[in-house]
């Protein structure tokens, strides 16, 4: 996990721990709020690592008020 920087692995490190918990939607302000971040940091964030990880699969899956995102382990 070398080339990710330090918001993005304790993005990736709590998306891990929630979906081990079983925990499979998300939301930017949740996540940042949980982890001391902007909501912004996490968005734009999120679309990032659904490319590039290989960890867990991140989807965007709706779009209402804001964008939940799916995540469920590889």
């Amino acid at each position: 996990m070398s080339d990710y920087t330090d918001e993005e692995r304790r993005i990736l490190d709590h998306l891990r721990e929630s979906v081990e918990r079983g925990e499979r939607y998300f939301r930017a302000k949740n996540i940042a709020k949980h982890l001391g971040l902007s909501s912004k940091q996490v968005g734009v964030r999120l679309p990032e690592l659904a490319e590039k990880t290989e960890d867990v699969d991140i989807e965007k899956w709706s779009r209402s008020k804001s964008t939940t995102w799916r995540v469920e382990p590889t």
